[in-house]
């Protein structure tokens, strides 16, 4: 196996060159890093749109570090094929969960005495055993029990959305 090389993308018109140097290569797939930095995110699309569509379709295309839900659609559809990022995981320790209505603070004090499920459409165990109300306090009270069912929930969240989006993609070849 050819190591994947990892072009640090920040500038746009740093893509220009790219595919003649990448081309006589070979390398089994590619890498795009030094994305998700604090940039824009108008940048930070206009940058990968650009990288994307110069490295070969017909070789995997790996994005680091990049991970809310939107930044993967966006990706998806520049062209990209993988992904790793720490934010579902991270952001559930700390008290913020993906649901199907949007983005949860658990910590909010409206979630004191809310004894519903924290997405009524995730089959999790965390949605289907524990109310709001309940992971708020074992958040509040830094029960280690938390960071499992909020880890647990998120990435549950994440895999459904993949394979809403890889469904989409199957039935119309694009994500959109």
């Amino acid at each position: 196996d050819r190591r994947w090389p990892a072009p640090r993308a920040r500038r746009a018109d740093g893509a220009a060159g790219l595919r003649r140097s990448l081309d006589s290569l070979a390398f089994d797939g590619y890498a795009i890093g030094g994305l998700s930095v604090g940039e824009e995110i108008a940048d930070m699309y206009r940058v990968l749109d650009a990288f994307a569509h110069q490295l070969p379709a017909e070789r995997p295309r790996y994005l680091m570090g990049v991970g809310t839900p939107a930044d993967l659609e966006h990706a998806v559809a520049a062209g990209v094929d993988m992904f790793d990022c720490v934010m579902p995981t991270r952001n559930a320790r700390n008290g913020n969960l993906f649901t199907s209505q949007g983005r949860v603070v658990i910590s909010n004090a409206k979630h004191r005495l809310d004894h519903g499920p924290l997405d009524p459409e995730c089959p999790c165990a965390t949605c289907t055993t524990v109310s709001r109300a309940y992971l708020r306090h074992l958040h509040n009270a830094k029960e280690i029990l938390y960071a499992r069912l909020a880890t647990l929930h998120n990435l549950t969240f994440y895999l459904r959305w993949i394979r809403r989006l890889r469904e989409r993609i199957l039935q119309h070849g694009q994500p959109a």
